[in-house]
């Protein structure tokens, strides 16, 4: 007897960084999305689910409503599911339970407003799951999410019976989970249309209720070659029209097929993600050793028997991994306390926090923004807001002490109407955070260069593609840009504003320099902070160090980056070059940074006169592109000699639009 058709349960995720630039989103939309929908729109009888986060969803209907409007007359006819999530895509274990709940009902309430369709299911960011966001999806209205096949094979679930929904509970509350068929992450739409319509004809034939697919929508055209492959060479057509003729092979929405099968039964997932970003997590060496052991799996023959009992990490391992990441993430936490200890919280002042809570620019692998200076900075240009806001309701006192990133450092937070400067007590007195509530920017957010895995990766020969079909971009390996084996050594030291050292010369190794410890101790040098309005004042004082040079290392955020519209402006006025040059200044009284994309300026005043070094700090980072430099912060290393046994010297920076 023939087995019932296979339900091909097709789901599609798209998303966007808050803080992206328009003309990517928009190349998104021309190149993947738009086609995408289009061509869909042609086959009603194919049914499919999809998520758009909010901020995306926003951002499109604003500027392309016909084709939202499509996408909207295709959920009223039935043919698509549209899912919830977090309204600006968090990672929900990442936030408090009251921000789940309100980022999830955000999104639900303008899917509803806009389609007249209530959410049922939701998208997990990232497919980072933790039993404690049970709670927060059932509380939302969510009856079901989606997470990887991975998540089930950890609990010792055979890859058989992954072919339906599952329960779980936390403390008696359930929530229904689909698992995400990897098989099937891997085949589109890099497999032929026809290769994979077989696959899927074959799980059919083996009797399977259904072929479960949820994965990012940016695969089916902004991927490389994927554009030409998905829709010049026609192969979603080819695969849509394969499956709507196969007698074997069904679609139908989630929702439908949940409302029409009974659970396969309770099940409780270990704290992961999908496998690729358990390896991600993983710092230098662990994540090599990692690597490794996988390898060795499957060259044994036994990898994929194994593999679910090697696990790797977990996403919050990004935040002990990257400090920068870590302060970013207790920063958003703080507010967002001070936030909900507010009788009736501002909605402006919550719209600020949710964009900040945006997975985006608090991690990194293939996919994650951490390296990119803009994400980030859409993220502190919210939190600044958000605390301006915070404190023009809720004043706070001029100077407080607190550990907020949980580091052993406590951390002295200074601040004024115009300025905020963040000091850690971790004997370099550096400033970790100096943020403009005018310009809405924390000119210390830069990165440190760190040994990542695939850095080992990139002076191999670039990576072709044999066979049918087209390669992934987990298996590309490209150099958009020549690097030298110089750009990958690691940082030891925090690319923070104000780390002294007494010197000869300058600071010319900077990922080496923290071997020398003595640099930087300062005996017979004390040091203080001062806020003036949009001023912040610097000052050393000498004892015993005559003849000595003196140093001090500012790594400014410049939101220009290398770009034509950020310059460093002599004295005299003179243009010096833009900030992704070197520069050298003998002796000067000042420099200013004019930057055009933040529409502002930094002027450092010297007194005495000093010497200045300044060059383009970068990190070498790879995305589904392939490997290239990005700069993070113009690093400017100050100089004086120190005249006498008894002197002072002092550095201004004056912030300004």
């Amino acid at each position: 007897m023939m087995n019932p058709p296979l339900t091909l349960l097709l789901g599609v995720h798209a998303h966007q960084p808050v803080g992206n630039f328009p003309e990517v989103i928009e190349d998104a939309h021309q190149r993947c999305y738009k086609p995408f929908l289009q061509t869909l729109n042609d086959y009603p009888d194919f049914r499919f689910a999809a998520h758009f986060s909010g901020w995306l969803l926003d951002w499109l209907r604003e500027r392309h409503p016909a084709d939202m409007d499509m996408l909207a007359a295709m959920v009223r006819r039935g043919q698509v599911e549209l899912f919830s999530s977090g309204d600006t895509e968090p990672v929900l274990a990442a936030i408090p339970h009251r921000d789940r709940v309100g980022q999830i009902r955000a999104l639900n309430d303008k899917l509803a407003a806009w389609t007249g369709k209530q959410p049922r299911g939701a998208w997990l960011t990232e497919r980072v799951w933790e039993p404690s966001v049970v709670s927060a999806l059932a509380e939302s209205g969510i009856d079901y999410v989606t997470v990887d096949d991975y998540h089930f094979l950890c609990t010792g679930k055979p890859l058989a019976e992954l072919d339906s929904y599952f329960s779980t509970e936390d403390s008696g509350v359930r929530v229904d989970l689909f698992p995400i068929s990897e098989a099937l992450r891997y085949r589109l739409p890099f497999a032929p249309a026809a290769d994979v319509v077989a696959y899927l004809e074959s799980l059919a034939d083996a009797g399977r209720s259904a072929a479960i697919y949820f994965d990012d929508i940016e695969k089916f055209g902004i991927w490389p070659e994927t554009y030409d492959w998905v829709y010049q060479r026609g192969w979603l057509r080819a695969m849509i029209e394969g499956v709507l003729a196969s007698p074997r092979i069904v679609t139908a929405t989630y929702g439908d097929f949940h409302a029409s099968h009974a659970t396969r039964g309770i099940v409780y997932l270990p704290t992961t993600s999908y496998s690729e970003m358990n390896q991600w997590t993983l710092p230098m060496p662990a994540a090599g050793v990692y690597a490794e052991l996988l390898a060795k799996g499957q060259a044994s023959g036994h990898g994929e028997r194994y593999r679910p009992f090697v696990r790797g990490g977990i996403w919050r391992n990004f935040l002990s991994r990257y400090p920068e990441a870590n302060w970013l993430h207790k920063r958003m936490l703080g507010l967002s306390a001070r936030l909900a200890a507010l009788p009736a919280p501002p909605p402006p002042l919550t719209a600020e926090l949710y964009r900040a809570q945006a997975n985006d620019a608090y991690w990194h692998g293939l996919f994650g923004g951490l390296y990119l200076p803009h994400l980030r900075r859409a993220v502190w240009a919210n939190l600044v807001e958000l605390e301006a806001g915070l404190d023009a309701l809720q004043p706070r006192p001029a100077i407080a002490v607190r550990d907020l990133d949980l580091d052993g450092h406590d951390e002295i937070f200074l601040h004024g109407p115009e300025l905020q400067v963040v000091l850690r007590d971790d004997g370099l007195a550096a400033a970790c955070e100096l943020a403009s509530y005018r310009l809405k920017h924390n000119f210390a957010d830069s990165l440190c260069r760190y040994h990542e895995l695939y850095h080992d990766r990139i002076h191999q020969t670039p990576s072709e593609h044999h066979g049918d079909g087209i390669a992934s971009a987990h298996d590309i390996v490209r150099c958009k840009e020549p690097i030298s084996a110089a750009d990958i050594i690691p940082d030891t030291l925090p690319r923070v504003l104000c780390l002294d050292r007494l010197d000869t010369e300058p600071l010319t190794d900077y990922q080496r320099a923290a071997a020398d410890s003595a640099a930087f101790t300062r005996p017979g040098v004390s040091k203080s902070y001062a806020l003036d309005g949009q001023t912040l004042t610097i000052d050393w004082q000498f004892t015993g160090l005559a003849g000595r040079r003196f140093w001090t290392v500012l790594n400014l955020a410049m939101p220009s980056c290398d770009g034509f519209l950020g310059r460093y402006v002599l004295a005299d006025g003179s243009i010096a070059g833009g900030f992704g040059q070197s520069l050298q200044v003998a002796e000067t009284g000042s420099l200013t940074l004019e930057d055009g994309v933040l529409g502002g300026r930094v002027t450092l005043s010297l007194t005495p006169a000093a010497r200045l070094e300044c060059r383009p700090h970068k990190t070498v980072s790879q995305s589904e592109a392939g490997f290239e430099k990005i700069m993070q912060s113009a690093e400017i290393q100050v100089s004086w000699e120190i005249p006498d046994d008894a002197c002072a010297v002092r550095l201004q920076l004056n912030i300004s639009n």
